[in-house]
């Protein structure tokens, strides 16, 4: 490493104001301090991380802690389609593992080279330094999206997450809303038919390479439709189901969830509210299903509550989407209310939205716009309770 830094060093002069490559200063920027730790402070606005490491190496750890979630979406799409072909009992391990693969780093690569390409154009354009959100933010789209969604549909949904969801507040650290979900609701709204329905779940359906009578349909599709699935408890908690790459396995996600807590990058307050407004919401439905007014609906309020959290993208949303830093609330009281609400909205418009049965995304994106307000009254209540306070001292003096 040392003769790497030594090189990197000698470039220097050369994209330092006055060197002939001094407009790239933000791309040499970028790469150095990937590499090595910086050596400047935190600058005054945006995301500040107050330890001994920098932004990059906090990015590094969520995506380190989304790496089993990868994993398993790589061999599950490959599982999904030779189940769908009718071909388990001939492939390997393997097989699945690479026929994945082949359909996921094509979208890790447009991601990231859409991403990261306007990330280090609009460095280059205002002349400042390179953004360092996009890493994580880059690896969660395509986890987030369906395993047949058209390259050039994700790359889109990448520039608006990008341009409209980051950009146009101020970059890294200034967003309202998290940009990965940004992503994922464009593609929702401007391609609903590569969004929804059973055949963007699985690769190769849409190709019409699927046995005749199967159906890809996701649990959560299952229930808003039927009232009812198919698939076990342990099979959803596990992963072996239809549903977007990184999203199915419960167990892959709660390992990340696991590192990001050990590692103090993840807020477990945010996790565990989230749990227990989804656990809620889910019991008030259980009490109340009898009132239902579609055999469909009674079917899907009658699940027990604690399948809600291995069901679709909810433990996926609570831990990597819920949890981030600069859209997620900021005071300590203030996360607890922050996650019990997404987790209760998520459940009640997973049953009442049968078009969009997926409710963690939109419980997610409605509180990261409200996350500034619970601050504001949690730090208002805080000061009026410090200056009552003040108030009686003064008296009894």
């Amino acid at each position: 490493m040392k003769a790497i830094q030594n090189f990197m060093d000698s470039l220097r002069p050369q994209f330092e104001k006055g060197g002939k490559l001094h407009k790239y200063w933000p791309a040499y920027d970028a790469f150095y301090t990937f590499l090595f730790v910086p050596g400047h402070t935190t600058p005054a606005r945006g995301a500040h991380i107050r330890d001994g490491i920098d932004l990059k190496r906090t990015m590094f750890t969520v995506i380190v802690a989304l790496i089993p979630a990868l994993l398993f979406g790589m061999y599950n799409a490959g599982y999904q389609h030779f189940k769908a072909a009718g071909m388990l009992e001939v492939v390997t391990f393997w097989d699945m593992f690479l026929y994945g693969a082949t359909k996921i780093i094509p979208m890790l690569i447009v991601s990231y080279g859409v991403g990261l390409g306007i990330e280090f154009g609009m460095a280059i354009v205002k002349g400042h330094q390179i953004n360092e959100g996009y890493l994580v933010t880059g690896m969660l789209i395509p986890l987030i999206m369906p395993i047949d969604i058209p390259l050039w549909m994700l790359a889109i949904s990448v520039v608006f997450a990008v341009v409209i969801g980051k950009e146009v507040f101020g970059g890294t650290g200034m967003n309202i809303l998290n940009p990965a979900l940004t992503a994922r609701v464009f593609a929702f709204f401007a391609y609903p038919s590569y969004m929804s329905g059973e055949k963007v779940w699985i690769g190769g359906m849409l190709k019409g390479e699927a046995v005749d009578g199967y159906s890809g349909a996701t649990a959560l599709g299952d229930l808003a439709t039927t009232g009812k699935t198919d698939f076990s408890a342990i099979d959803m908690f596990l992963g072996f189901i239809p549903g977007s790459v990184g999203e199915t396995s419960t167990l892959a996600i709660l390992i990340g969830a696991v590192i990001l807590i050990a590692t103090g990058v993840g807020s477990w307050k945010i996790m565990l509210s989230g749990v227990l407004g989804a656990l809620t919401m889910g019991l008030i439905f259980n009490a109340v299903s009898s009132a239902a007014i579609t055999p469909e609906m009674k079917g899907f309020m009658s699940i027990p509550a604690w399948q809600h959290l291995i069901m679709g993208g909810f433990a996926f949303g609570i831990v990597f989407m819920a949890t981030d830093p600069v859209s997620a609330a900021q005071t300590e009281k203030g996360k607890w209310i922050y996650g019990f609400l997404i987790g209760f909205f998520a459940i009640m418009i997973r049953v009442f939205n049968p078009a969009y049965p997926e409710g963690i995304m939109l419980a997610i994106l409605l509180m990261n716009v409200f996350a500034p307000l619970i601050d504001h009254y949690v730090v208002e209540a805080n000061i009026k309770k410090r200056m009552k306070r003040m108030k009686l001292q003064t008296v009894k003096a």
